[in-house]
């Protein structure tokens, strides 16, 4: 007589299909348009980006007025003066921004009151690092002295050498 119609529930399978066809159209209209600029001009080459990025921040003394600037390596550039003794001494740390593991034993002698604040990417990482010359802290600033320019600098404990 007619045609039956079946009330039995699509299988699983079709389902899925349906739904990654419906994926492949919608995901091809949305690639299908472009623009076409006749009048675009040719781009130019771009100098390439540096390897590390970073903005340092170092405060002398407690109160006294931070003094800031920017640091690029690979290649070397930024408002650090002396922008490749920093780049040189920078990329010959190794680990320059990880933290002082736990249960070492640190000096307990400060070598300055000069703190610091590094932000910004190192070779594709995220970095933000405090640093300071001030017990176990002090051994990361001196590994890192280039990098705070004239203030990281300095003699007796901060270059390494026994305080008498």
């Amino acid at each position: 007589m007619g045609m039956k119609f079946s009330l039995r529930p699509a299988r699983d399978g079709a389902r899925y299909l349906v739904a990654a066809i419906l994926c492949v159209v919608t995901a091809a209209a949305c690639g299908s348009v472009t623009t076409t600029n006749s009048a675009a001009k040719p781009a130019k080459p771009a100098t390439p980006a540096a390897k590390v990025s970073l903005t340092v921040v170092v405060t002398p003394a407690p109160g006294a007025t931070p003094k800031r600037w920017t640091l690029r390596c690979d290649p070397a550039g930024g408002t650090e003066p002396d922008a490749k003794a920093a780049c040189r001494a920078l990329l010959a740390a190794k680990n320059p921004f990880a933290p002082i593991p736990r249960g070492i034993m640190c000096p307990m002698i400060v070598a300055g009151p000069q703190k610091a604040t590094i932000t910004g990417t190192f070779f594709g990482q995220h970095v933000a690092s405090n640093f300071s010359r001030a017990g176990c802290q002090a051994t990361r600033w001196a590994k890192l002295g280039a990098v705070f320019g004239s203030l990281g600098t300095g003699s007796g404990a901060a270059s390494g050498s026994p305080v008498h």
